[in-house]
């Protein structure tokens, strides 16, 4: 079953708990039902909030493509972006990156996250103020237009087998386990690009029987609607939170 990455659940879990829609434990044990031990998260969060912090943000970055990442060091960066994922407050500066892993004995494995700490500069809120969710979906029914044309150019689909298809079947519509209060349209669009990510990666593990340049065209079409699906979760989700920090209206 594919999942919003870990990161993207606890921005919005925390940030909702924060408001004061739920308690913190309650907050991430709805973040993180996968995960059976996490160290180094709720000792950061509880200092990030004592110093004042609103809102915990995130990026979703990825080889080449880090914008969406606060400026930090090199090892920072390459933590983050072998993760694929990291949360971040904006006032303060610090960035948190799981490393997930798993233990136990065969047969009977479990899920852990070690939140590893980093040091990373200030956003200005603005930027995340800045961010709406009309605009995100609009982008994401362009993208997805321009990635439906380019597979059909070379007579590709995005799945290419009933199996795949089911898997993308059966997250359309879901509501991705978001905290309530979530505006509906910030739901609609975390629950798009959610998607579409997911059905890019589903068609990415899974080959069209192409010849190899046509197989090659699928591939950077679909990455190319990955690396845009994941960017826009990531927006969708700090403009979230900044609703909920009470940052920009509730829309």
């Amino acid at each position: 079953m594919h999942e919003l990455p870990a990161s993207v659940r606890v921005a919005l879990w925390v940030t909702h708990a924060w408001a004061g829609g739920t308690s913190m434990p309650d907050a991430l044990r709805r973040a993180l039902p996968d995960v059976d031990h996490t160290e180094g998260l709720r000792e950061q969060l509880d200092l990030w909030r004592d110093l004042g912090e609103a809102a915990v943000l995130v990026a979703l970055p990825g080889p080449g493509h880090t914008a969406g990442l606060p400026r930090c060091g090199p090892v920072a960066t390459e933590a983050a972006v072998e993760a694929g994922e990291a949360l971040f407050v904006p006032g303060l500066g610090g960035m948190l990156v799981p490393e997930h892993s798993s233990y136990g004995s065969e047969g009977a494995t479990a899920h852990r996250i070690d939140w590893v700490a980093h040091d990373s500069d200030p956003v200005p809120v603005h930027r995340i103020e800045a961010l709406d969710h009309s605009q995100l979906e609009r982008h994401l029914r362009q993208r997805v237009l321009a990635a439906v044309d380019d597979l059909e150019d070379i007579d590709g689909r995005p799945w290419s087998s009933d199996i795949a298809h089911d898997l993308v079947d059966d997250r359309l519509g879901a509501d991705w386990a978001l905290p309530p209060r979530l505006p509906d349209r910030a739901r609609s669009v975390i629950g798009m690009a959610a998607t579409l990510s997911v059905a890019a990666t589903v068609g990415l593990e899974h080959s069209g029987a192409l010849s190899a340049s046509h197989e090659h065209t699928r591939a950077s079409a679909l990455r190319a609607l990955h690396r845009d699906a994941e960017r826009a979760l990531a927006d969708a989700t700090n403009a979230a939170c900044a609703a909920f920090a009470g940052w920009v209206p509730t829309r």
